[in-house]
């Protein structure tokens, strides 16, 4: 074999055995050191595989039969997991999935950061991986001349249909959404039709919180007005009198977006709260909140256990949204500044630090690359700096500011590993030593991991 020849062509089965997982979760198998990659098979499992792919270092398969099973492999409790992309591990053991999420973090480690001796801690992982999410949203569309709710069929905008649940969001988000559907159906609210850009309800969204209890229901529609909207509001709140809060926004776009730049209160307050340890949050329809409280609460207390406050220390919280973490330090440390883009999410911090009673804060509109800078040549002289980037990771000139400053401790917290291994390599030319790396399971059953880091700065 020529090393332009692949072992194997497209739609050609073979018997295949898998060895590892990627880090998107699927198996891979080797014939003659040639991998072939293939979803819903995991490793020590013996598969029937047809080839559907063939590119030069590499191939995709499709597993039609499996022939010996890991005992890690479990039924996934989900009728549509087969169909829908939003879980894509329910047919892992969650032991498994946690070492993987570790696994996924060193190996990332290694080949980008070119760091070997990182000791990454076992994953921290949720006694109970089903119903965690404390927000959800449905797309609506019609079929037959009915309202049909649920998520997209993988790589499409097919609605799944006859999917009246989904296991990761909490019951009460599930309930709503299918009330808000049955009412708007006997009323007679068409849904919105993407290819013609015609109808009203294009989403329903449902933010619950998860020690308050408290409910919002976010009606999504491409009109400025709902057809019946008094009915609508009066029939919701008839069957679940405990609902906080009932807002309409407005989308005319086309677009894959799916709110709007318009929100409107139709009923009850505009924001609901909920509290991650001690600290209370107001949120609004537009405002970003993490989705698993529970696993919010064990990331920040790790972020705190990195910070190593002891109350004399000044922080700065760049990429500090509505100021979650922010208030976690600030209950600790003599002063926090955040600094943020969106210009919303600096209301809702300043909102968030008032209702707490916190006033060792501030709180700053702008790019944290070019505030940081400022803030130095006044003297700011940070302790410590926590930065919870994008998925995109810091810009290289956040991370030059940050080195900048020189602060004794820097706490990454981290979505994409990548990424994070990446800006490290930055940070440790610049004097930092990475000394703990924590991965948090944030989105059980799915491919995605958080992870806390600490950064030092190594002293000469």
């Amino acid at each position: 074999m020529s090393k332009q020849e692949s072992p194997v062509q497209k739609n050609q089965t073979i018997t295949l055995s898998f060895e590892d997982i990627t880090h998107d979760g699927n198996g891979v198998g080797k014939i003659a050191g040639y991998p072939v990659f293939v979803s819903n098979t995991l490793p020590g499992e013996t598969a029937e595989v047809k080839i559907i792919k063939v590119k030069k270092n590499f191939a995709i398969g499709k597993s039609l039969k499996l022939i010996k099973e890991s005992p890690e492999r479990v039924a996934p409790p989900c009728n549509v997991y087969d169909q829908c992309g939003g879980c894509q591990l329910q047919h892992m053991s969650y032991s498994m999935q946690l070492d993987m999420k570790r696994n996924q973090v060193e190996n990332v480690l290694r080949k980008i950061a070119h760091l070997n001796d990182i000791d990454v801690k076992p994953t921290l992982g949720m006694d109970d991986p089903w119903r965690y999410r404390n927000k959800v949203q449905v797309p609506v569309a019609e079929k037959d001349d009915q309202l049909i709710t649920g998520f997209y069929r993988r790589r499409s905008h097919d609605i799944i249909e006859g999917m009246d649940r989904c296991i990761v969001t909490s019951e009460v988000n599930d309930q709503l959404v299918e009330l808000v559907r049955k009412v708007a159906e006997e009323l007679g609210i068409p849904a919105y039709d993407e290819q013609t850009h015609r109808g009203v309800l294009r989403h329903i969204m449902v933010r619950s919180g998860e020690h308050t209890g408290e409910t919002m229901i976010v009606i999504v529609t491409k009109t400025k007005t709902i057809p019946n909207q008094e009915q609508l509001i009066k029939r919701i709140t008839d069957c679940y009198p405990t609902i906080t809060s009932i807002m309409h926004n407005i989308n005319p776009d086309r677009t894959n977006v799916i709110l709007g730049k318009k929100t409107k209160c139709l009923w009850g307050q505009e924001y609901i709260y909920d509290t991650i340890g001690k600290v209370k949050f107001a949120i609004s329809a537009l405002s970003f909140y993490q989705v698993n409280p529970k696993q919010t609460k064990v990331l920040y207390d790790k972020v705190l256990e990195f910070a190593n406050l002891t109350g004399s220390e000044t922080v700065i919280d760049a990429y500090c949204g509505i100021g979650s973490i922010s208030l976690f330090l600030a209950q600790r440390a003599k002063k926090v500044y955040g600094v943020e883009i969106v210009p919303q999410a600096i209301e809702d911090a300043k909102k968030n630090a008032e209702l707490n009673g916190l006033t060792n804060t501030e709180f700053i509109v702008g790019q944290a690359e070019k505030v940081m800078p400022r803030w130095k040549a006044e003297r700011l002289n940070p302790d410590v700096i926590v930065v919870d980037p994008p998925r995109k990771g810091c810009e290289e000139s956040l991370l030059k500011a940050m080195i900048d400053m020189n602060p004794s401790r820097i706490v990454y917290v981290s979505c994409n590993p990548s990424t994070f291994a990446r800006d490290l390599v930055t940070l440790t030319e610049g004097g930092y030593k990475l000394r703990e790396v924590q991965p948090v399971d944030m989105f059980p059953q799915t491919l995605h991991v958080e992870c806390v880091s600490l950064l030092q700065r190594e002293t000469i």
